[in-house]
C-alpha cells in the first residue's frame, strides 16, 4: 500500500508542481495580505528596502566613512556590498522567522484532509522571494544613479539563489513541523537568526576573518550565497561552477531532509492542534 504522505524526492518535486497554480494563489493572497487596510498598499514592499539602502549608505558612507576595501574610494560601494549581501540574508530570515508558526496560523487546513500541507511553507518562500525581487530592483535602480550599467552576470540571478531557495523550503519545513510541537522554536529561531546576522559575512569581507577562523565559514550556510550573489551583482565575475553545484547539491539534500521530517511529522499535527 502506497504511503499516504510519501517523504521520497520524487513526491517533493511532483508535489510543487501538482500544487503550483494553488501555490500562487495562497503566495498572492500572502503577499497582498501583509499590506491590505495601510495607505500606500504595495507601495511598502518598495519604501521599506529604499528607505533601508538610503539609510545604510547615508550611516556607513558618510558618516563612518566605510570602505569595502582600503583601495577604495567610492562612497557608495559600501552600502551597494552590504545591500547586496542583506538581501539574500533578509530573504532567509523571513523565511525562518515565520516558519515555526505556518501550521499554528493555519489551524483550518490541518482539519482538511484533502489539502496538501507541505506547500504551505512553499507559500512563505515564494512570498519572500518577492519581496527579495523588489530589493534587487531598488539596488540595481541605486547601481545605475551611483555607477552605471549593472553587469551581464545579473542575470544569473535566478540560477545563483535556486539553491537558497531549496535551503529555505528546507527549514520551512523543518521549523513548521517542529514548531506544532514544540512552540518555544519560534523565539529560539529569533535568536539564532540575529547572531547568524553577526556571523555571516555581510558587513565585513571574508579576507578580515582571521585565517583560522575561516573554516567555520563552512558551517554558516549564507556564507556560499551571500559571496556568490554580490560577485554577480557588483564585481561582475561568476563564481566557482563546481562550489555552486556542490551548494546546491547540499541545500537540496538538506530540503529533502525537512521534508522528510514534515512528512513524517504531519500525521501528528491535527491531534496536538
Amino acid at each position: 500500500m502506497k504511503n499516504k504522505f510519501s517523504s521520497s524526492p520524487i513526491e517533493l518535486f511532483s508535489g510543487f508542481f501538482r500544487n503550483r497554480k494553488l501555490i500562487i494563489n495562497l503566495t498572492k493572497r500572502e503577499v497582498s495580505g501583509r499590506y491590505k487596510g495601510s495607505l500606500f498598499g504595495m507601495l511598502w514592499s518598495f519604501f521599506n528596502p529604499i528607505f533601508m539602502l538610503a539609510v545604510y549608505t547615508f550611516v556607513f558612507s558618510f558618516i563612518f566613512n566605510a570602505r569595502w576595501s582600503s583601495a577604495s574610494t567610492s562612497k557608495t560601494e559600501f552600502a551597494l556590498v552590504l545591500f547586496a549581501g542583506l538581501i539574500v540574508f533578509n530573504f532567509f530570515s523571513e523565511c525562518a522567522i515565520k516558519s515555526p508558526s505556518v501550521i499554528l496560523s493555519n489551524i483550518n487546513y490541518v482539519k482538511k484532509v484533502i489539502f496538501p500541507l507541505e506547500i504551505l511553507p512553499m507559500v512563505n518562500v515564494a512570498a519572500a522571494l518577492f519581496h527579495a525581487c523588489i530589493s534587487i530592483i531598488v539596488w540595481l535602480l541605486f547601481y545605475i544613479i551611483e555607477v552605471g550599467i549593472p553587469h551581464i552576470t545579473v542575470l544569473l540571478f535566478p540560477i545563483l539563489f535556486l539553491p537558497l531557495i531549496f535551503f529555505c523550503v528546507g527549514v520551512g519545513w523543518l521549523l513548521s513541523s517542529l514548531g506544532v510541537f514544540l512552540r518555544d522554536i519560534g523565539q529560539m529561531i529569533t535568536i539564532f537568526v540575529t547572531a547568524l546576522m553577526f556571523l555571516s559575512p555581510i558587513f565585513y569581507p571574508i579576507t578580515v576573518i582571521p585565517q583560522e577562523y575561516r573554516p567555520l565559514l563552512d558551517l554558516n550556510p549564507l556564507a556560499p550565497a551571500i559571496s556568490q550573489f554580490r560577485e554577480i551583482f557588483y564585481w561582475g565575475t561568476v563564481p566557482s561552477i563546481t562550489g555552486f553545484l556542490v551548494y546546491l547539491l547540499e541545500c537540496m539534500a538538506f530540503s529533502w531532509f525537512g521534508f522528510v521530517v514534515f512528512q513524517k511529522t504531519r500525521k501528528g499535527f491535527a491531534d496536538v492542534l
